[in-house]
């Protein structure tokens, strides 16, 4: 699959930053103990994130990626709050506080949504092309 052609065509002003560098993917998947899910490292590969209007990032650049489920994973006062983020690996946001994320141990390219008000986990789409999609085109409504 060749991303910058499907995110191209999408409905909608989306951008794509230059790809995310080798080094920083290894890096990363280090930092987080567990390799990338395919899907995710190709794309990153084509580009380090994609953002949507208003800088809304549907997928966060690689760093980001390493960061954020870094300090999700690891903050005590989270893990009072809410349950294991272990099994999640977050990809993006809703721009709401809602965060989208694959579960690398199953080996399946589904997304989902975490709600941070509520701490439920919902599957929104069954794969990064399909999330990208109905999110652009109103399919995924939060």
């Amino acid at each position: 699959m060749i991303w910058t052609e499907l995110i191209g065509a999408l409905p909608g002003e989306l951008t794509l930053h230059p790809p995310a560098p080798e080094a920083a993917l290894a890096e990363a998947q280090q930092l987080l103990g567990h390799p990338l899910p395919d899907e995710l490292a190709a794309l990153l590969r084509e580009s380090n994130g994609v953002e949507a209007e208003y800088g809304l990032e549907l997928i966060w650049p690689i760093e980001r990626i390493a960061t954020d489920n870094l300090v999700l994973r690891r903050d005590a006062d989270l893990a009072k709050l809410y349950m294991p983020f272990d099994p999640l690996l977050f990809i993006g946001d809703a721009g709401n506080g809602d965060q989208f994320a694959l579960v690398p141990h199953t080996r399946r390219p589904d997304v989902f949504v975490w709600d941070h008000e509520n701490d439920s986990r919902t599957w929104v789409a069954p794969g990064l092309a399909k999330y990208l999609d109905w999110w652009v085109t109103g399919k995924i409504n939060l």
